[in-house]
């Protein structure tokens, strides 16, 4: 999800690499769970969220819509995003105790809180957001163990082609003034970057690369033809 300000505005002004240390360590807010609460519609999740719930809890698509996701629009685009329930809008995975119950393959947006992303330059850094995380008594950690994923360099690079990607889909979608465009376009990134089931025997980021291509090359003959008329 974008935010729209200076980034002065809603951080420490510096940027962070992977390996740099920032206050980000809780020690899970002690089973308070401040940020698994009240977070409306921001935990937006990515097709590799999706894919990591699916095989971890033995689930598909489809029965995570029963109690798990449910889809909102983000930035001019449909996305699946994690629901927040009862008075006290509490993440639906998280147990009596305060802690999550998905911890070890929860979504990104979880993984790097209180950080955010900057993109620029087909590239991203992290940044400390300062008005976000209620606990003030946060430890210095490492990035990349605080990310605490695997094949980092790959998941990187999906996570910058799936931003940009994204970047261009909104502006074929903001463009299209009939809604037929916005239809095809939400109706094929569910159904093939999430609805359709990630091989287990095959890598996961190859697989979505294939995708990728398939889904830009799509969208770009339905663009062209649009222009041509």
């Amino acid at each position: 999800m974008k935010r729209y300000c200076e980034l002065s505005e809603i951080s420490d002004g510096k940027l962070y690499e992977i390996n740099d240390l920032v206050k980000v360590g809780c020690d899970g807010c002690e089973g308070a769970a401040f940020c698994c609460h009240g977070m409306g519609n921001s935990v937006v999740l990515d097709p590799f969220d999706i894919y990591r719930l699916t095989e971890n809890q033995e689930e598909t698509w489809e029965d995570l819509f029963v109690d798990k996701i449910e889809l909102k629009v983000v930035d001019g685009i449909i996305l699946p995003n994690l629901k927040m329930t009862g008075k006290s809008e509490s993440c639906v995975y998280l147990e009596e105790n305060g802690r999550c119950s998905i911890h070890r393959y929860r979504p990104g947006f979880c993984r790097i809180f209180p950080l955010g992303r900057y993109y620029e330059n087909h590239d991203f850094k992290y940044f400390l957001q300062i008005k976000e995380c209620k606990n003030t008594h946060r430890m210095k950690t490492k990035i990349n163990k605080w990310v605490d994923t695997k094949n980092f360099k790959e998941y990187k690079s999906f996570l910058i082609d799936w931003h940009y990607f994204l970047n261009e889909i909104e502006d074929m979608v903001n463009e299209d003034t009939d809604d037929k465009v916005a239809k095809i376009v939400n109706l094929h990134i569910l159904n093939n970057f999430y609805g359709k089931r990630y091989e287990r025997d095959f890598d996961f980021y190859s697989q979505f690369m294939q995708r990728l291509e398939e889904a830009k090359n799509l969208f770009r003959a339905m663009d062209s033809r649009n222009t041509m008329e």
